[in-house]
């Protein structure tokens, strides 16, 4: 082998393979596997390492498709030894959150369910309904929750229950708004309630979401008591309401499940080759209080190896005290005991997993999985129907095969002022938010009252694609990031633009262009005079119609804030001595042009980098002497 040839796969070299798994101890702990280029592939736990990776190497017929093309790719496997199996489920969680591994990818995160949030992080928590999770971590995520009416019914009824922060950014500088008058808000803008205090009653609310509403009832009944007891009764009279408005929050959730006492959670999954569409029911109190629902590939192990993965992934976000007594699963998980001692130990308590066969507990199950069977139709019906979508456009395109990625453009902009752009991404058919992109049109020619859209769309164009215009033609196919289809959003006059820049690039022949005009819905091809002839209503046309529709409300968007931040930004350019930087420091502590006209120049000097001089400056322009 030459010195500067990459090493084989371990499937190849078996004498290194051998040598290999001789050395990785029969121990519990993490075992890593890396490619030629040293990125690690896969991350994965084992009460004893040696069996658990010789495992890979000796049954590759009974293999998943995705296993077995991972193990043709193993170069080197590396250990890290732990003492219990528990220690390395935690370990395996941390590496995998850190390095990602490509082939650990089980849950898919396609925004189809939506969590509860809560901003710990912040000093007063707003708590809000998301489908995206972000990274702070001192923030806390609920869910995903399937049923989103419920949810959004819950949290509604939750601000009415307890007084809780309404609006993300004050309605009024110097006083609360109506929310306050009525009780729904204690006084957040005005801070008229300590942040200490305020978190108690997120705290409260947060126990709604981790399935304690009975424990809550209890607490508050007891401060009710406390509060008669001590003739305050307009704060016992405020704790009986929100006593009554939680048992209305729970009235029609009773489970049959004859035991309820103890939390229990049950999980089960339907699947096709396809999809795995897991639910987790979890049960407090026999009380049904939450219905998680999880997406999985169906390739990616057996029924019981996705289960587990999806009770670790979940677990692992989780306080301790949300883990339930018992978890009651559909199908024997690989690896349940490991599992068990890790919840234990994290919960503090014995956590027990069952696999129930008769009478209640199979019943619950029956249920769940019942569930999964109808939410794995849903899903069948939605991926059919984007097939359809993609297999009609590639035929009245004439395409090879079904386009993978689709990029869609628009422009905005009023009368060439604030011109912007907006690229979209859709793969397989579903929108690829994490590939969108915004443009500020550069063209000096295009400005307040001159505007060009040929020119504007052309300049996109360019450059989007200029970096491949010196690469191969070869590696160009085959890149992810290359599109199996452009779509400019207009008609015969933008396309021209955009073929004749493609031209110039040399990229034409190897990208495939269209149009889609807004009047009729037509599409025209390159060099074609005519539209082609279809319907607004085929599936294919659809699909077109709803990227075009999401790039422009993409650079809608864009426009509309771009030309927020200039007319905001234009008032405060006229003060003297009031340079860029100073203006963003100002808007970002008053929030608007309107507080700041109201500030007075001590309040305006509490901004960094505003001296009494221009605090004075800026008071003045706003208050001209008469």
């Amino acid at each position: 082998m030459k010195a500067d040839s990459p090493p084989l796969a371990l499937i190849k070299d078996v004498e290194r393979l051998e040598t290999r798994l001789e050395e990785i101890p029969r121990e519990p702990g993490v075992y890593f596997m890396k490619d030629a280029t040293e990125q690690i592939l896969y991350i994965g736990k084992s009460k004893s390492l040696r069996a658990r990776v010789r495992s890979y190497f000796r049954d590759r017929q009974g293999h998943t498709p995705r296993i077995a093309m991972m193990v043709m790719q193993v170069v080197e496997i590396e250990f890290i030894v732990t003492d219990t199996e528990a220690e390395a489920l935690a370990l395996e969680a941390n590496l995998i959150k850190q390095h990602q591994p490509h082939f650990n990818v089980l849950l898919k995160d396609d925004k189809k369910y939506p969590y509860l949030c809560i901003t710990w992080s912040e000093d007063y928590p707003r708590i809000f309904i998301t489908r995206k999770r972000r990274k702070n971590q001192q923030d806390r995520y609920y869910g995903p929750y399937v049923d989103t009416g419920l949810l959004r019914r819950t949290l509604h009824l939750v601000k009415r229950i307890f007084p809780l922060r309404q609006r993300p950014q004050p309605l009024f500088k110097d006083r609360p708004c109506l929310n306050y008058d009525i009780g729904r808000c204690p006084g957040v803008c005005q801070q008229m309630i300590s942040s200490e205090d305020y978190h108690k009653t997120v705290q409260r609310v947060a126990m709604i979401f981790q399935g304690r509403t009975q424990e809550l009832e209890s607490i508050l009944t007891q401060q009710m008591e406390k509060a008669a007891e001590k003739l305050n009764f307009e704060q016992a009279a405020l704790l009986r309401d929100q006593i009554q408005g939680l048992q209305s929050l729970t009235a029609n959730q009773k489970t049959a499940l004859s035991d309820d006492t103890v939390s229990r959670d049950a999980i089960a999954l339907a699947s096709d080759d396809q999809h795995a569409c897991i639910q987790l029911f979890q049960i407090r109190a026999g009380r049904l209080v939450g219905r998680l629902g999880f997406n999985a590939d169906a390739q990616s192990g057996t029924p019981g190896a996705i289960l587990q993965r999806v009770l670790e992934e979940h677990y692992q976000s989780v306080e301790p005290i949300e883990i339930p007594a018992e978890i009651t699963v559909q199908h024997d998980l690989p690896d349940s005991e490991i599992l068990a001692d890790y919840l234990s130990q994290r919960k503090g308590r014995k956590v027990v997993i069952s696999t129930p066969q008769r009478q209640i507990k199979a019943e619950l199950i029956d249920m769940v999985e019942r569930n999964a069977q109808h939410e794995l139709a849903r899903t069948q019906r939605f991926a059919d129907r984007t097939a359809q979508s993609l297999l009609d456009l590639a035929d009245v395109l004439d395409l090879p095969e079904m386009p993978r990625r689709i990029e869609g453009y628009d422009i905005s902009h009023i009368q060439g002022s604030d011109a912007v752009a907006s690229q979209v991404v859709f793969v397989e058919g579903l929108p690829a938010k994490q590939h969108y992109r915004h443009y500020k049109i550069k063209n000096p020619e295009v400005r307040a009252g001159h505007s060009d859209d040929f020119a504007s769309m052309a300049e996109v164009i360019r450059r989007r694609f200029r970096r491949y215009a010196a690469e191969p033609a070869q590696e160009r196919i085959g890149n992810p990031d290359w599109p199996d289809l452009v779509m400019i959003d207009g008609g015969k006059g933008q396309l021209s633009a955009v073929v004749n820049e493609l031209k110039a690039m040399n990229l034409l022949q190897d990208l495939r262009v269209v149009s889609l005009a807004k009047q009729r819905e037509e599409i025209f091809l390159p060099g074609e005079s005519l539209p082609l002839s279809t319907t607004a209503e085929q599936p294919g046309v659809q699909l077109l119609r709803r990227l075009r529709d999401e790039a422009h409300r993409f650079a809608v968007s864009f426009h509309r804030k771009k030309r927020s931040d200039r007319m905001r930004r234009s008032r405060l350019s006229e003060i003297p001595g009031l340079g860029h930087h100073r203006q963003k420091q100002l808007l970002a502590t008053f929030r608007s042009i309107d507080y700041i006209r109201e500030a007075s120049a001590e309040q305006l000097t509490q901004v960094p980098g505003i001296g009494p001089s221009l605090a004075q400056q800026i008071y003045d322009y706003f208050h001209p002497a008469d």
